[in-house]
């Protein structure tokens, strides 16, 4: 390793010589069970871990905040379906108080993770984290307890080694972030922010500078019944419609729009796939032997940061949407006086930061300095640094583990990853933040 200095060595060293430890909080971590909810559900083991996480870094010297955060802190708007509340789903912020005069930062990751069935495919019990081959295996191994765990010891080690850090260093963890991010927006409103933020999503150790947001409609097409196995009059008269076959219009108008999107300037990215327009769900259909009354089709919308408005929402891609599916409806007679009705459900987010921003070459001068330099590049998901980035705090993700190896079977992290993601967090707090001189 190059480019370090005395103090960067001694903890990156001390990173190395704790593997067995990190392991051991990634598989502390794995065995709580924090499943990810729909509205309605139960708190799960979601207190406990915080509680964990909280106990680990107060004994280091921070202070610790554990909230569940109230109606007030659950910001209104698209992302949010109502009548959530936190009840038994704590977020957490632990912070290191800096010395004065340097830059804060905040490590972030979110501590839910998504439902493990069937659990009887796993190799190993997936709330029972299992090392083979140099790999944790567990659910939320790589998305993202393991970059939980990663970021928890590095600021730990930072604490044990004597590094006095000129500026703050906040450790967030949060939950909900697989189902609608509301724990990072609990915590924005709750007063989380820094001159920078890492979000510790397993990238691979590349450094993750944009993300699409999505959109979700919910397309509905009316039809008129009638027996199938009976010759129908012309369906303008009184015959009947196949809602089925009258909601292909919608599908091929979304279809041709998706098309043009591959061909614009807003639709390319430097770091991001174009945007795409998915059916993911539909229904339709009564009986075997009655034409669909009803046809509903639910879509799955990503969209880059140029197809958002100022605040990241879909909004324009929204309405862009809407007129196409007006357009060919209009063209055809039953959908002209029988218009789709389109409803919307909570989406979330695009956002950016300049690939020059002083934190992406921060976490890249940490990376290369510990043998990994990376990519930069984006992520065509969503995550919480979104939230981060929409409120003032500029965010990026580096984190342990390969992306597509989240939410499967058998989901793992290798533990080299784990390890050199550690070692560059820390080395990038101590550039970012500064040290003190005081630090031995």
């Amino acid at each position: 390793m190059s480019g370090l200095d005395a103090r960067e060595q001694r903890v990156v060293a001390a990173i190395e010589a704790g593997r067995e430890e990190l392991v051991a909080v990634l598989s502390e971590l794995i065995g709580f069970d924090t499943t990810a909810r729909v509205l309605g559900d139960p708190a799960r083991d979601e207190a406990a871990l915080q509680e964990h996480i909280g106990s680990r870094l107060g004994a280091r010297g921070a202070e610790v905040d554990i909230w569940e955060p109230p109606a007030a802190e659950t910001p209104p708007g698209p992302q949010i379906p109502e009548g959530i509340e936190f009840a038994g789903r704590p977020q957490l912020a632990a912070r290191f108080a800096g010395s004065g005069g340097g830059r804060s930062l905040i490590f972030n990751g979110h501590i839910d993770v998504v439902e493990a069935s069937p659990v009887e495919a796993w190799t190993s019990h997936p709330n029972h984290a299992e090392v083979r081959d140099g790999r944790v295996y567990g659910r939320g191994a790589c998305d993202m307890k393991g970059g939980c765990a990663a970021m928890t010891f590095a600021a730990e080690v930072l604490a044990r080694e004597g590094i006095s850090l000129r500026g703050d260093l906040t450790v967030c963890t949060v939950t909900d972030e697989e189902s609608w991010g509301a724990g990072g927006l609990a915590a924005v409103a709750h007063g989380v922010s820094a001159d920078a933020c890492i979000v510790t999503e397993p990238s691979g150790l590349d450094t993750w500078i944009a993300c699409r947001g999505s959109l979700i409609p919910t397309i509905v097409v009316e039809g008129r019944p009638g027996h199938s196995g009976v010759a129908q009059a012309h369906r303008l008269a009184d015959g009947a419609v196949n809602a089925f076959e009258k909601s292909l219009v919608v599908v091929d108008a979304l279809r041709r729009l998706q098309e043009e999107w591959r061909g614009r300037r807003d639709g390319r990215h430097p770091h991001l796939s174009t945007g795409d327009i998915i059916p993911c769900i539909v229904r339709s259909g009564e009986w075997a032997v009655t034409y669909p009354a009803r046809a509903e089709l639910t879509y799955h919308v990503a969209h880059l940061p140029a197809q958002a408005d100022a605040d990241g929402w879909g909004r324009p891609a929204q309405r862009e949407i809407e007129d196409w599916i007006a357009r060919a409806a209009a063209a055809d007679p039953w959908l002209a006086e029988h218009p789709p009705q389109i409803t919307w459900t909570p989406g979330v987010p695009a956002a950016e930061i300049p690939e020059g921003h002083p934190i992406v070459e921060t976490m890249q001068g940490a990376s290369a300095a510990i043998g990994r330099r990376g990519r930069i590049t984006g992520m065509d998901s969503w995550h919480d640094g979104a939230s981060f980035i929409l409120a003032g705090t500029p965010a990026i993700c580096f984190g342990p583990g390969d992306l597509n190896l989240a939410h499967t079977t058998d989901e793992s992290v290798p533990v080299d990853d784990l390890v050199q993601c550690a070692q560059a967090l820390a080395v990038a707090a101590m550039r970012w933040c500064g040290v003190a001189d005081a630090s031995l």
